[in-house]
């Protein structure tokens, strides 16, 4: 039986991280070129998820989760508040899809900055899947570490998918024989 079948979610919006020491709670998002890193530590039984717009920021309103450092420093932070041990930390990342043909590769800038910072930070990135052109749902249980992907299909069509993903109700599980879902472990 699947970790999220009886877990009630919870939605990560832009700019907006959560942690949870809960065996019943499940984080969701949707990503188009913004990163989830979900970040854990399985031993204590504490995780968490955030949702970052872009990389870095030059202007004054640095200091906010939409950007990619200070969203990582109070994920991990807030991780850390709630028992988790630093060396028992383990990642995995999402999202840095390229949206639009015409814009700049802001997915790949966020990827390429969320790996880094996880490097030099010394926390091991245990999967990975970012870039491509298609939106993702992701489920993120943070007691465990398991995770789910959905590719969200005919994104490009929809618009802005990451603002409808707040409107919109997360899924119910998908059973494993569903081409389109993956569990990450």
């Amino acid at each position: 039986m699947s970790v999220f079948a009886n877990s009630s979610t919870v939605t990560v919006l832009q700019g907006e991280y959560r942690v949870s020491t809960s065996p019943t709670v499940a984080f969701s998002t949707v990503l188009g070129s913004c990163i989830a890193a979900c970040i854990y530590d399985e031993r204590n039984g504490v995780g968490g998820m955030n949702h970052f717009l872009l990389a870095s920021s030059s202007a004054s309103d640095s200091v906010n989760a939409r950007y990619g450092v200070h969203a990582m420093e109070l994920l991990i932070n807030g991780i850390m508040k709630k028992g988790a041990q630093r060396d028992h930390l383990k990642a995995k990342v999402f999202g840095g899809a390229k949206m639009s043909a015409n814009l700049s590769n802001i997915g790949a800038n966020n990827a390429d900055f969320v790996q880094r910072f996880l490097r030099d930070e010394g926390i091991p990135v245990i999967s990975s899947s970012v870039g491509g052109t298609s939106a993702r749902r992701v489920r993120f249980h943070p007691v465990t570490g398991a995770a789910q992907q959905t590719q969200v299909k005919d994104d490009r069509q929809l618009g802005d998918i990451e603002r409808a993903a707040a409107v919109a109700p997360a899924p119910q599980p998908k059973p494993a024989s569903d081409p389109g879902a993956v569990t990450l472990f």
